[in-house]
């Protein structure tokens, strides 16, 4: 079994900042790639930011410049620092990573619960 748990989620003026994190445990090889998106009610999920297993990175370009994605491999958590929040960045974050099992089977991936941001005044 995987398992994935995201945190840091919360209420925040705009301007502010935010760091989310997201942590990967269970019978897993290797990750590869880690990718957090985010979505409103009635819309489509929509990738934030995506990091591989060597550190590249990319990212929407409505977050280009605000918000950075790094990794801790040790320890098989990616996090987000978000800075500058705006109220479009409200939204449910969801961490979605990419493994090799301890079989060496895979990819899979898997999917956290989601953590909710809310950017308001």
């Amino acid at each position: 079994q995987v398992h994935l748990v995201e945190s840091g989620g919360g209420l925040v003026q705009p301007g502010g900042s935010l760091r989310l994190s997201c942590a990967v445990s269970g019978s897993i090889f290797s990750i590869t790639a880690m990718v957090w998106y985010r979505q409103v009610p009635g819309n489509q999920r929509e990738l934030v930011a995506r990091i591989t297993s060597g550190g590249s990175t990319n990212y929407a370009d409505s977050v280009k410049g605000r918000f950075t994605i790094s990794r801790d491999n040790t320890k098989n958590t990616v996090f987000l620092q978000m800075t500058s929040l705006k109220p479009e960045d409200t939204a449910v974050y969801y961490c979605n990573a990419f493994y090799i099992s301890s079989t060496f089977r895979g990819p899979y991936d898997v999917w956290g619960q989601g953590t909710q941001v809310t950017v308001s005044s």
